[in-house]
């Protein structure tokens, strides 16, 4: 079904859109060593779907296959199997590079250029009349928290990281993208940079742009994606809204012994056993909750209001791999 629902939101709030992105079984194994007779598997079975308007994080600790994944989306490389589509075509196709913006983690910048001369260097490979990117460079300075005076005095060379990564986001959104892709867009800033960075994602996701980005900034991700999947050694090992992975913002964890099974799966998320004990999380109120265990002849042990954070929840998974 052609679904998602927002971020934090009650699972049965959905908005059918579109499909932007579809990743069927995708894999990446690389050829290495001497004679090149040995596989190393960096994409594996990869399926996922992110929608139109949605913001999809990507996270996964260091060498788990991120960017492979945006690479392969983007057409930099072929995959070994499986298949990828943006809009309904092969992923690097050319008929939609121009509805397509990219920040990567680490790019290269002309050192000599001004970032305004950058700017419309970018802009001349979409093909972008100037008197178009001459009204659109000073607004995407503006949104990304660059000085007009900077960017057209200062050559990119004595830029900070800091400020190379705002205008690495400015490039990647000169052609006014309908999907934007950003590895690791939090990376190099300070808080001040971090906020201004979240500020431009979230007014892209208020004009309804798709995002599709990599982070490492957990606490961002939390805030701004309305789903995310997670990345280990190739393989996704969950993906999902934050309310089904982590639970309802009111949440409590729940501890008990005995009742009944199924009667327990109705209630609570992540329903997990241990040495005789259940335990999972309750969304909403817990007095319904309290009269079943009752009526089941089990007994509550523990009933905390809380919620996993993105960052516990990423941590158990991974350990769990």
């Amino acid at each position: 079904m052609d679904a998602v629902s927002s971020a934090g939101a009650n699972p049965t709030a959905i908005v059918h859109r579109p499909v932007i992105v579809k990743t069927e079984d995708l894999s990446k194994t690389y050829r290495t060593g001497f004679w090149l007779n040995q596989q190393v598997a960096s994409l594996q079975r990869c399926s996922l779907t992110v929608y139109q308007g949605e913001t999809f994080g990507l996270l996964g600790p260091n060498g788990a296959g991120k960017t492979t994944l945006l690479k392969l989306l983007l057409g930099i490389i072929r995959p070994t199997s499986g298949s990828a589509q943006l809009f309904n075509q092969p992923a690097g196709d050319q008929t939609i590079k121009q509805q397509i913006g990219y920040l990567p983690e680490n790019p290269y910048f002309y050192d000599y250029l001004t970032g305004w001369e950058f700017l419309a260097y970018s802009a001349g490979l979409f093909n972008i009349p100037a008197s178009l990117y001459k009204q659109r460079i000073p607004e995407l300075l503006d949104r990304v928290g660059l000085s007009r005076q900077t960017a057209i005095k200062k050559q990119l060379r004595q830029y900070s990281k800091g400020m190379l990564q705002r205008i690495g986001m400015a490039q990647a959104l000169i052609n006014d993208p309908d999907i934007i892709f950003l590895d690791e867009p939090m990376s190099g800033l300070d808080p001040v940079g971090r906020y201004q960075v979240r500020e431009v994602i979230l007014s892209l996701k208020k004009q309804g742009k798709t995002i599709f980005f990599n982070s490492h900034v957990l606490s961002d991700v939390e805030v701004i994606c309305d789903r995310i999947a997670i990345l280990d050694q190739g393989s996704l090992i969950a993906q999902g809204s934050l309310y089904d992975l982590l639970g309802a913002p009111d949440a409590y964890f729940v501890k008990g012994q005995g009742g009944s099974l199924d009667v327990l799966k109705k209630w609570l998320h992540n329903l997990t056993f241990e040495g005789g004990y259940w335990q999972g999380y309750l969304p909403g109120s817990p007095y319904d909750f309290i009269a079943s265990v009752r009526l089941m002849n089990g007994t509550l042990i523990t009933l905390d209001l809380s919620r996993l954070s993105l960052e516990e929840f990423f941590i158990e998974k991974i350990n769990q791999g």
